[in-house]
């Protein structure tokens, strides 16, 4: 993959010492990625937790105006960088991202899907060195095209939906865009879930908290900033002080499902981010349960290659089991 790189002109006396601003142009090839990826693939050697820094500082600039990490980039784009200076090698350097190879659900030509565990990252970054992406590309060197379909996040388990092709990667992601694909999730949240709330209807906005970490939070509809999230939900079983839901997205916000739950005061068990602390703390001491209960069990969508209905279903963790079956 070519990028036409334009690097920024500076003083003879400062080029040798000072890195200079650089313009990336997208090119057909890279046209629908999300800006961190685009970036990540081309600043070899730039380290993750800076891309996504300068990102989040708004010095990447895409056609002169600031862009989220998860800004879509289209063919011709011209992406400003501000100056990088990578740094001196330590002796403490991480090590490359492990070669490893994870549960297949399904595998073809043009698609992966895999049935990722909890605790790992998607992909590297924000502290993270490295997640399922680097891992598989490391484990399949002769790979000419992977790339992740979607995200979950690292507390949670369950289907992941990767590409093998370009083709396949537009194809798919716009069915996510379109809402044409069914998400599933199983969920165990604290409490009694009323058998009469079925559907959470509250927007949601994405911001950061005090440290610097990105939240998000119920906000009002007429939120100038806030994006509307539609939530379904049936009771599947009832556990001494606990509740365990089929928890259905009509949207896909970020951490949708652990705010809507929360906020109808039945947070997930083990939720480290928007849970109960304290009863994540006894339940974990009670029943050595050490993990957020969340789990993308079903993921419903066409395939891009054949047009056909795809449904997979990923089983509940042995863990889940157990807890709920001991």
């Amino acid at each position: 993959m070519e990028h036409r790189i334009i690097r920024a002109k500076a003083p003879a006396s400062a080029a040798a010492t000072a890195p200079a601003v650089r313009h990336l142009s997208v090119d057909a090839e890279s046209a629908g990625q999300r800006l961190d990826n685009f970036l990540l693939r081309v600043l070899k050697g730039v380290p993750k937790t800076h891309v996504y820094r300068v990102i989040r500082s708004g010095e990447v600039r895409v056609n002169k105006g600031r862009a989220a990490a998860d800004t879509r980039v289209a063919e011709g784009d011209d992406i400003r960088l501000p100056p990088l200076r990578l740094p001196p090698p330590r002796a403490d350097q991480a090590l490359p991202a492990p070669a490893r190879e994870f549960p297949v659900l399904l595998e073809d030509e043009v698609l992966l899907a895999i049935d990722k565990p909890a605790g790992v990252a998607v992909h590297g970054g924000s502290g993270v060195s490295s997640g399922v992406i680097e891992q598989l590309r490391r484990a399949r060197p002769q790979a000419r095209f992977l790339e992740l379909v979607h995200r979950l996040d690292k507390e949670t388990s369950g289907v992941l939906l990767l590409a093998k092709k370009r083709s396949a990667l537009t194809a798919l992601q716009d069915q996510f865009r379109a809402r044409d694909t069914g998400k599933v999730y199983a969920a165990l949240v604290f409490g009694a879930w009323p058998d009469k709330l079925k559907l959470i209807d509250l927007a949601l906005h994405k911001g950061l908290d005090a440290a610097g970490e990105r939240h998000v939070r119920v906000v009002a509809p007429e939120h100038a900033d806030g994006r509307r999230a539609i939530t379904l939900v049936r009771v599947v079983q009832r556990l001494k002080d606990c509740s365990l839901l089929d928890v259905t997205l009509k949207t896909g916000r970020t951490h949708q499902i652990r705010v809507h739950l929360a906020s109808s005061g039945h947070p997930i068990v083990g939720d480290p981010k928007y849970g109960d602390f304290a009863r994540n703390k006894a339940f974990a001491r009670e029943h050595g349960f050490g993990r957020m209960f969340l789990h993308a069990r079903q993921l419903a969508f066409d395939h891009p290659a054949s047009g056909g209905r795809i449904t997979l279903v990923a089983p509940l963790p042995s863990e889940c089991e157990t807890l709920l079956h001991p």
